[in-house]
């Protein structure tokens, strides 16, 4: 099989990694680990639950691909992730030395695999991951898409909420006053 064929293959294994993120109100990055052709280490998600700011897909993917291996070597990996990894989970992939990263989706805001910088390709370091990007992008970019906006009208509900609420107490607390003496 190529290795596009390959690679479309695993980054659905991460995008149903994402959609289990969605499903607990976390923003749907979903990252699985593959060596030898099979998946090692599977993750998404978690830090709204967690409160922790490293809690992201690729982090807790690695730290169980490192538990499966036995070593935190991770030589003969590949990361497939539905967003270009960020500055921390970049660094991550340099110190565990996985030999491949593939993502889908861009990550104009944070993005450390290309788009503001390319730290797994610094020459300066003593380790260099092969890097894919843009596969299944359309399909990685949409859940991403579609959460955001369901966040942001959710927000907005519950500001008008809030507002009416208001607006309601405040005629409420009017009538109120009309047969008080002052």
């Amino acid at each position: 099989m190529e290795q596009k064929a390959l690679d479309e293959i695993f980054m659905k294994e991460a995008l149903i990694e994402a959609a289990k993120a969605e499903e607990i109100g976390e923003v749907p990055i979903g990252a699985v680990i593959v060596k030898g052709g099979k998946v090692i280490a599977r993750a998404y998600n978690y830090r709204e639950a967690t409160q922790r700011a490293t809690t992201h897909a690729e982090l807790t993917a690695i730290e169980r691909a490192c538990d499966v291996v036995g070593s935190w070597r991770l030589e003969e990996c590949t990361l497939y992730v539905t967003l270009e990894p960020c500055p921390m989970c970049a660094g991550a992939v340099v110190q565990s030395r996985i030999a491949r990263v593939v993502y889908g989706a861009a990550d104009p805001k944070a993005g450390c695999c290309g788009t503001l910088m390319n730290l797994v390709q610094e020459e300066r370091f003593n380790h260099r991951a092969e890097l894919s990007s843009g596969i299944m992008k359309e399909e990685a970019a949409g859940i991403l898409t579609a959460f955001f906006r369901k966040l942001r009208k959710e927000k907005k509900r519950l500001k008008q909420e809030a507002e009416h609420d208001a607006t309601e107490s405040n005629i409420s607390g009017n009538r109120a006053d009309d047969g008080k003496e002052a």
